[in-house]
């Protein structure tokens, strides 16, 4: 990108007569250039990058990468994602690009990207940019972008068969597909199943893991003390013994068969017990209500029912209006 430069001094026998010399975009005041880039999208900024090697080091910059990720895949992507893509950088600088395994393509991809910036075999201070790139945003972000990185999170009322449940989330693995601007999501096997893979899963159907807890672990439930009649919740959920939480139910607080629901009169607070209820199934319905004990609670159910684990309450309207939006109904008040 370059411009005419007039040319001012003795030399030049008309006031603004033109030379053959251009001024850079690199000549731009250092604000003005930023400005420039803050406002280039993701492949107007790749693109640049590509121009010379003094572009290259602003445009790579986590600052500007960061606002580009943030904007797009902030909502799905959390600390577990995070987690797993510096897992999959490290595996390649301990053990070269791995021939197996599932982020294989991710590796292929960076060497392409970075090695292609070098019209020669780079040297060593080149090859440490090349590193800094791998563990850059703007890496994270391609990945993301060509369907390469598959990365955890959630999709919510997966219905497949007997294993869905309704206004449930379920754990995944998912993977963009920028032409549909959809997701495929892999779940993980349970008992003898093979692993699901579905396609067309769209935006709002996904969601990043809402706690950093493993899902072979019991979610420490921090709330229960405080909860109370109409309080929203989310709580853990898996078949048997031998199977990860692989999902968080949605329910509400209820009250207890002895109290008459009324406000004033309320005592449901001071039991050693909580109702929840998951009014989106019918009366009588198993999966209706269940008790959990508010001051020593690890784990309600049995092997015939399923049992239910860590409980997190939601305090923000955003979280519940998701839940509503999937059950639009009275029920759910």
């Amino acid at each position: 990108m370059s411009v005419k430069k007039a040319s001012i001094g003795p030399q030049a026998e008309n006031v603004g007569e033109e030379t053959d010399e251009e001024m850079s975009v690199l000549d731009l005041p250092e604000l003005v250039l930023e400005c420039i880039l803050e406002r280039l999208p993701p492949s107007g900024l790749f693109n640049m990058a590509s121009v010379c090697s003094s572009l290259r080091r602003r445009c790579v910059s986590d600052y500007l990468w960061g606002r580009h990720m943030k904007q797009k895949w902030g909502r799905v992507i959390g600390p577990a994602a995070h987690r797993e893509w510096k897992r999959s950088i490290a595996t390649r600088r301990d053990c070269g690009v791995p021939k197996q395994g599932k982020q294989k393509g991710i590796m292929k991809l960076l060497n392409i990207l970075s090695f292609s910036w070098f019209k020669s075999k780079p040297n060593n201070s080149e090859k440490q940019r090349i590193s800094e790139f791998t563990d850059s945003i703007m890496s994270c972000y391609l990945a993301l972008e060509i369907g390469k990185f598959w990365f955890p999170a959630q999709v919510y009322n997966r219905e497949n068969g007997d294993v869905g449940f309704m206004l449930s989330c379920y754990d995944a693995e998912l993977s963009y597909d920028s032409q549909t601007d959809t997701f495929r999501a892999r779940y993980p096997p349970h008992g003898r199943r093979a692993v699901t893979i579905e396609s067309g899963i769209t935006w709002d159907s996904l969601r990043a893991l809402p706690v950093d807890t493993s899902p072979h672990d019991l979610h420490v439930s921090d709330c229960l003390r405080n909860l109370q009649p109409g309080d929203h919740i989310e709580i853990q959920w898996r078949r048997n013994k031998e199977f990860p939480y692989g999902s968080w139910w949605y329910g509400m607080v209820g009250h207890l068969d002895s109290c008459d629901g009324s406000e004033i009169y309320c005592q449901c607070l001071d039991s050693d017990t909580v109702v929840l209820q998951f009014n989106h199934y019918a009366p009588g319905s198993r999966w209706r209500q269940t008790i959990v004990d508010r001051r020593n609670h690890r784990e309600e159910g049995n092997e015939a029912y399923g049992f239910y684990g860590g409980i997190r309450k939601l305090d923000t309207e955003a979280e519940i209006a998701v839940w509503k939006r999937l059950w639009p109904s009275q029920v759910l008040e």
